[in-house]
């Protein structure tokens, strides 16, 4: 078979099912990947109609083994067309170490899998966060030599090493993972560009998520922004999708190795804020 195959992970809620809404018509395949089976089970069901095929994956993206069966599955289908990758873990919902694993280093080992299934016209969108600009955006030498090698032996260590006792803090270890999804981003698509493939991360702000709204109860600074934002309230799944299913398009043939922020304008809100303002 040569079918044209739309992979979204996370499919199961929030974002990644709204990607896979979006992409569900664009391809002859739509792979949708998830952890949570009940999750990933209704999804396939609600989508049934929307695409030619549906296939629902179960697995978990920091499962190298799981990810080498899926990257099979995929030749047997046909080749990569389109890929959103929503699959992650926020603050509060793990340390430090399990933030990095699932959201850079699953991220390294699914880029690692697409590789050989890269043909012209792939796109792939992995996600970052705006927290990659809040917390790390000017980045550090160290820090960021230490999260451009995610798939290394003793790669946390060395993150560890670099950065100190405080990336043991949760919400600081996002805000660097998501930096190194970025910058994973960018050296992969130097990689993929030879091979006719495009990749770009896309950084959602504060979004109205299940996984959005834990963040938002556990941390009230986070209803500060809003009130100085632009716009001044939470983003739609289906907004962020909106971007991601462009990024996927030919409409975008023009981009890559770039991060795209959707965040209502909370980093430039920010930028303009004052210690008093807090």
């Amino acid at each position: 078979m040569n079918d044209s195959i739309a992979l979204v992970t996370g499919a199961g809620r929030g974002m990644g099912r709204a990607c896979a809404e979006r992409l569900a018509p664009t391809a002859d395949v739509l792979v949708l990947v998830d952890r949570d089976e009940d999750g990933l089970a209704d999804a396939a069901g609600a989508l049934a109609e929307a695409a030619p095929e549906v296939v629902a994956v179960t697995l978990d993206v920091t499962d190298a083994d799981a990810l080498d069966a899926l990257g099979a599955h995929l030749r047997d289908i046909g080749h990569i067309q389109a890929v959103a990758h929503a699959a992650g873990i926020s603050p509060t919902m793990a340390d430090w170490r399990s933030i990095f694993r699932v959201d850079l280093v699953g991220s390294a080992l699914l880029i690692e899998t697409l590789a050989p299934l890269v043909v012209p016209g792939t796109a792939m969108v992995c996600f970052a966060s705006m927290a990659a600009q809040l917390m790390a955006a000017a980045g550090d030498p160290a820090i960021d030599a230490a999260i451009d090698r995610p798939l290394d032996p003793g790669f946390l260590d060395r993150v560890h090493a670099a950065a100190g006792p405080t990336i043991e803090d949760s919400a600081v270890a996002y805000g660097w993972a998501k930096r190194g999804v970025q910058r994973l981003v960018r050296r992969t698509a130097l990689q993929w560009g030879p091979l006719g493939g495009r990749i770009c991360s896309v950084s959602p702000g504060m979004i109205d998520t299940p996984q959005g709204r834990q963040e938002a109860a556990q941390q009230p600074a986070m209803a500060t922004l809003l009130e100085y934002s632009p716009i001044p309230r939470e983003g739609l799944a289906d907004e962020i999708a909106a971007v991601v299913a462009f990024l996927c398009s030919p409409d975008a043939s023009f981009m890559t190795g770039c991060d795209v922020l959707v965040d209502g304008g909370v980093c430039a809100a920010v930028e303009g804020m004052t210690r008093e303002d807090w």
